[in-house]
Parts: C-alpha cells; structure tokens; sequence
C-alpha cells in the first residue's frame, strides 16, 4: 500500500496524530516514514521511544498535522484561501479581537459568521461521513476507484479510474509488467495518471534526486525522459527546486 493510500484508509484518529501503527512500526501517513520499535531516537540531545519520536519528527518536519492538512490542495480540503487563513488564526488560539486585526477583516461579527459556517461545514462532514460508512455495509457491489495521490494538483474527470480500468491500462502499456517498457506515452489524460502513478513508484519517499538520477531511473521505462519528468512534476508526483539541482517524491 502506497502513502496516500494509507493516508485515505487511515481513521480519523490516526489521521489527527499523522501516523499509523504497523506491526513493529510506525509509519507517517504524512510521508511515509517508518520508525521501527524498540529503537530510541536521538533528537537534539534527547531520546525518544518510537512512537514519540514519530510525534517529534511530524512536528519538526511539518510544524504539526493541522498545518500540514491545511497546506493540501483545496480539491481535496474543499477550502477556500480566506477559510484556510481563519484556521490558521483559529488554531493560534487568538480571540476574534486579535483575528481581526491580523486578517484585516471589518469587524468581529464576521469573524462570529465565519466560526458558525465552519462548524455548519463540520456538522454536515460528519453526517455525509456516517452516511457513506452505512453505505459501504449495505452497497456489496460497489465499484473500486483508485485513491487519489494527496499532492494531486488537479482533481477532475481524469482521476475517474477504478481497479479494473487501471490493471487494463497497464497490461497494454505495460506488456512484459510495470517493472519493464512503457510502450508509448501517446496516451489519453486518464491513462496517462495511470501509467505516471506507477512510475513514481520507482521513487522512494523521502530520498532527494539529482536531475540526472531522476533522467536515469526514467530511462529505464520510456526513453523520452524529458517529457516524462515534466508530467511527473504537473501532476504532484515529483517535485523539485526552482534551479532543477533537487528532486524528490511528494508526499
């Protein structure tokens, strides 16, 4: 199982801390990561036990999982710029006073309105959820979609791929398996987020490439590796700095 698959699977209490427990491991929903038991961490000094090590890693890496949940593509939270700044504010623990000022807003009666409409949003998240976890006990023949990586940039009718759509994608794209030759990248946008899906598993999580690293390992599926990497990147696959001197898997 792939990261954003875990991270779609997770429970909502697993998802709140940001990782899960996986047999003699934790493992960060957020990256991938995996902090093994019965290993102490060393951090600044200190030394901690696995699972709180995993706690200090998130909190160092991404500030805290609310920071990083907000960062994700508003496809995927279903909010707005001016939503994610007020929960940032929100989350700092100032008062409507103080959020006033530091977002600009008219007047604290705004701030009051904004409060009522989250909590609205969240009552209505939780019945939709109780709704669709009663469905999936009652709905034995529902159709199996690909989860959407969590970096995806866009999410539209592209991402509309179930189980069997995809194993008949890469059987004729791939013809000797997903580890040889990718046939032809002259393909349909559905197709093509199946075929990048399963290069970027050539990568692994939390490694940095060079360019030429990244060039080489795409070589070995399709020979125009330029193109390949360019959709890597427009899709949230991979990511990079500015100067291309970095590379590296999106979480």
């Amino acid at each position: 199982m792939d990261i954003s698959e875990r991270f779609w699977h997770a429970s909502l209490e697993e998802l709140k801390r940001g990782y899960i427990e996986d047999n003699n491991a934790f493992v960060c929903l957020l990256d991938g990561k995996i902090v093994e038991k019965g290993i102490v961490y060393p951090v600044e000094g200190l030394f901690y036990e696995a699972e709180r090590y995993m706690g200090v890693y998130i909190e160092k890496t991404y500030g805290s999982v609310f920071s990083y949940l907000l960062r994700m593509d508003k496809k995927l939270t279903g909010l707005t710029d001016h939503q994610k700044r007020l929960l940032e504010l929100f989350y700092e623990g100032l008062n409507d006073s103080e959020i006033k000022e530091a977002a600009g807003i008219g007047s604290t009666s705004t701030i009051r309105n904004h409060r009522f409409a989250l909590k609205e949003k969240e009552r209505q998240a939780k019945v939709f959820l109780t709704i669709m976890e009663l469905l999936k006990e009652k709905d034995s023949g529902a159709t199996t979609f690909i989860e959407p990586h969590k970096t995806a940039r866009m999410l539209d009718d592209r991402y509309n791929v179930t189980e069997a759509e995809r194993e008949k994608l890469l059987n004729k794209y791939f013809p000797d398996g997903t580890d040889g030759q990718l046939t032809t990248f002259a393909i349909k946008e559905k197709a093509k987020f199946v075929v990048l899906r399963e290069i970027s598993k050539r990568f692994d999580a939390g490694r940095v490439y060079t360019e030429k690293e990244i060039n080489e390992i795409i070589k070995t599926v399709y020979e125009d590796y330029v193109t390949i990497r360019r959709y890597l990147i427009d899709y949230g696959f991979l990511d990079r700095k500015e100067d291309g001197s970095a590379y590296w898997l999106k979480a």
